[in-house]
């Protein structure tokens, strides 16, 4: 059986239940995201706007963080190893337990941000990065251009940065981590493209178990995977876009 898009062109009734299927994971995979945002949002402004329990990630005599500050700041790498390569062996409620509890920690770890930088600067910024992303994300769902390629570059381009901010660690130069601000922001925006790319061909390939366990967890991995693409684009371009305090 055959039915007509609304291009003109001629596709199947798998075809056309697939590109429904792809479109229900999409939606699940967008709304695990929002979630995940909000609580974020949420987290960062109730430490930010608490003395108490900002001091209990920072020494405001010192300047440095506390024990919780650093467990708070590399935290979220755990979990996000732990829900990828715990994949297989987690079940959707824990991976949906895991998700929330990097959310908030992502949360109080952004908090600094709202102590750094005025609010105008951050909210301006927001709204930047979520115009940028809204734009790559469509580029990434209705191109009809494999990125694979062009995401392996940006993997690539991704490891790289993450090496020269390592370096940049130790030698402090502002001209590196201009530099290194720059290639971010470009490496994201792409990334979001390509990721959406390729969230959208394992909705279509899921079939019509969208009830099952298992495609209930890869909405989530997929959303965890929009997030950070959406929060290290804020990052570097508030390095941009900020106005500190």
């Amino acid at each position: 059986m055959q039915e007509q898009n609304n291009q003109g062109y001629y596709v199947t009734g798998q075809q056309a239940q697939a590109g429904a299927v792809a479109k229900t994971f999409m939606s699940q995979v967008f709304l695990w995201m929002t979630l995940a945002m909000a609580v974020t949002a949420v987290t960062a402004y109730f430490f930010a706007s608490s003395p108490a329990l900002l001091a209990s990630l920072i020494n405001f005599e010192t300047g440095k963080m506390t024990t919780l500050g650093w467990v708070v700041t590399f935290a979220p790498i755990g979990f996000v190893l732990l829900m990828s390569f715990g994949f297989q062996r987690l079940s959707p409620s824990v991976m949906v337990l895991l998700f929330v509890t990097f959310a908030v920690l992502m949360g109080m770890s952004l908090s600094f941000i709202l102590v750094i930088y005025t609010a105008a600067s951050v909210y301006k910024t927001f709204a930047v990065t979520a115009g940028m992303f809204g734009i790559m994300a469509v580029v990434g769902y209705t191109t009809k251009t494999d990125l694979t390629r062009f995401g392996s570059i940006m993997m690539m381009g991704l490891f790289g940065i993450i090496l020269a901010m390592i370096v940049n660690f130790f030698l402090k130069s502002s001209t590196l981590d201009y530099i290194v601000s720059i290639l971010g922001v470009l490496i994201f925006t792409g990334l979001t493209a390509y990721d959406v790319q390729r969230l959208k061909k394992i909705g279509a390939g899921i079939g019509v178990a969208m009830a099952d366990p298992t495609t209930r967890k890869l909405s989530i991995l997929g959303a965890l995977t929009l997030y950070l693409d959406f929060i290290n684009l804020f990052l570097f371009l508030l390095r941009f876009l900020g106005d500190r305090k």
